[in-house]
């Protein structure tokens, strides 16, 4: 199937060929035929001088391009070199790498990781529009990307600021060698300690029963925030994450008053300071902020965070199958909550899942952040 579309420009005389113009039709003098577009590939648009320059282009380039549903269509668009090409990098980019290509990122990239997981590797073009929102329009431009890759430009850095809080010297941060995250639920605190070579070291959640219980008792909530601090390891900094609760939403409100809670007793247990503190001692407390996190991974949709469940799947699975993988994750880690994060799952492990998340980005979002 072919269209193609008319612009003012100048006037080019009718030629022979595939799109003869019939010579009972004047067309007005300022029309000329711009460019084509196949629509069963959906290749780039080729520009013509004039009507010879379409029909040549058409003869040149039609023949790939069978009809749709062809077992070969997307394969005989390309030549054997630029199928390897394609082919090569999607069987085995990782996550990362497969969201660099356009349309590639967030869902896409992990819904190619999972289908090759389950599948195995791609062996035809074909292949790929099998995996879930692939299909054949984005598959092709997804091709093309990988065959031509944009260069953008440098990506502007992101300022300390925008995701730790309060603000500390550059220079404390790079030398920590351990860190531990800290993420409260309405009815349990997880956290994960990591270190600087991007290795779990510990990894766990505590129930906290006096949590929203339709009072604020303080000495309840003393009671289970001191329990999760007795136990927490010792680390360079502890970064507790700061909710993204809007304040416009007075239903919340509870919600929000107990979030609040928890994080000023946690500053006050893991930093107790009576004195101003001294400038050139760091704080052991930050802040992470939830939403700098959430775009880090791709998760904010509209105003909101989604899930990191999957995104967290992904981590794990790389740990084992890549050979320098994002983070590491002892083997004793992987079985005790493998199951975890599955969808559906009962288990609970948002607080899980985004305690670790916020210590990869932490130290991520650190070596491409600026000052």
């Amino acid at each position: 199937t072919v269209f193609w579309c008319l612009s003012a420009a100048g006037h080019h005389a009718g030629q022979p060929g595939l799109l003869l113009r019939p010579r009972y039709v004047s067309l007005p003098a300022d029309v000329e035929l711009r460019y084509l577009q196949c629509t069963c590939c959906w290749r780039s648009r080729v520009p013509t001088a004039g009507f010879e320059t379409l029909n040549a282009a058409l003869t040149s380039s039609s023949e790939p391009c069978k009809e749709e549903g062809s077992v070969s269509t997307l394969d005989a668009c390309y030549t054997s070199e630029q199928r390897d090409t394609i082919l090569q990098l999607l069987n085995n980019a990782t996550l990362a790498e497969l969201a660099r290509v356009k349309l590639l990122r967030g869902r896409k990239s992990l819904n190619v990781v999972e289908y090759r997981t389950k599948h195995g590797p791609f062996k035809s073009l074909e292949s790929v529009v099998n995996v879930p929102l692939l299909k054949h329009k984005s598959a092709v431009i997804v091709f093309n990307s990988i065959l031509n890759p944009v260069k953008k430009e440098r990506k502007v850095r992101v300022q300390l600021a925008k995701f730790i809080r309060p603000e500390v010297d550059r220079s404390w941060l790079e030398d920590a060698t351990s860190v531990v995250s800290i993420v409260c639920g309405t009815n349990k605190i997880a956290w994960a300690h990591v270190d600087r070579g991007m290795t779990v070291l510990e990894w766990q959640q505590m129930e906290c029963p006096n949590f929203l219980k339709g009072t604020y008792m303080a000495s309840s909530y003393l009671n289970d925030v001191s329990a999760v601090v007795s136990v927490l390891p010792s680390a360079d900094f502890y970064l507790v994450e700061k909710p993204s609760i809007s304040v416009q939403n007075t239903a919340l409100f509870p919600v929000m008053a107990h979030m609040r809670t928890v994080e000023a007793m946690l500053f006050a247990l893991l930093e107790p300071r009576i004195s101003p503190p001294e400038p050139n001692i760091p704080p052991r407390v930050l802040n992470m902020m939830r939403i700098a996190v959430g775009r880090h991974f791709g998760l904010i949709v509209g105003e909101s965070r989604t899930s990191g469940a999957q995104t967290l799947q992904q981590l794990m699975t790389e740990s084992v199958t890549q050979k320098f993988p994002r983070i590491n994750f002892p083997q004793e880690l992987l079985a005790k909550y493998r199951n975890y994060f599955h969808l559906g799952s009962r288990r609970g492990g948002e607080e899980l899942c985004d305690a670790l998340l916020q210590a990869v980005a932490f130290y991520e979002l650190l070596s491409e952040s600026s000052c």
